[in-house]
């Protein structure tokens, strides 16, 4: 079924669409689409981010390696490089903490309506993609490729069946996520 899916590009850009929607529509209705809550896990105050993404890496996490272990998935990791995260993480970082919205709850934000997301955000991406399309030339030669690891996942790293790795983070974030909760955070 899903090698039959692989093959239709068009089915996979209605699905993605719809995909995206709902996506939206969650980060709307958990509140991360609002500037308040974004200050207020800025300001460590609010961890309703925080909540929402641990939640959602532990379900990720669990079900991708669950459909690549009945073969119904691969994993194509795409390769990466300590320079590369060090640069993305700065642009990341940056319009973060400029815009207080990351690329995600921009769009949630704009299809809520808040202009600031649409006039700074989508303008901010816009902007940010072109200039680093322009220097990625130089970029490439100088920094993204500092440190290059690959497509190496860790438990390849660590030479050891996935689940090795994916059980213990999953319990770890688990754990996270209920201290959060318990603390009232």
């Amino acid at each position: 079924m899903l090698k039959a899916l692989h093959s239709k590009k068009g089915v996979q850009l209605i699905l993605g669409l719809i995909a995206g929607i709902i996506f939206g529509f969650l980060l709307q209705k958990g509140g991360v689409t609002k500037y308040s809550v974004i200050l207020g896990q800025l300001l460590l105050r609010d961890f309703t981010v925080v909540k929402i993404m641990l939640s959602a890496v532990i379900t990720g996490t669990l079900g991708i390696h669950l459909l690549r272990s009945l073969g119904l998935v691969q994993l194509h990791p795409k390769p990466g490089s300590f320079g590369a995260s060090v640069i993305g993480g700065l642009i990341f970082g940056v319009g973060f903490a400029t815009l207080g919205y990351c690329p995600g709850t921009i769009a949630g934000a704009v299809g809520q309506g808040s202009l600031d997301a649409l006039v700074g955000g989508v303008v901010g991406i816009l902007l940010g993609a072109g200039i680093f399309a322009s220097l990625y030339p130089r970029l490439q030669k100088a920094t993204l490729i500092k440190g290059d690891f690959g497509e190496l996942t860790l438990p390849q790293l660590l030479k050891v069946n996935p689940w090795v790795v994916v059980i213990p983070v999953a319990i770890l974030l688990a754990a996270i996520l209920f201290l959060l909760q318990r603390a009232g955070l």
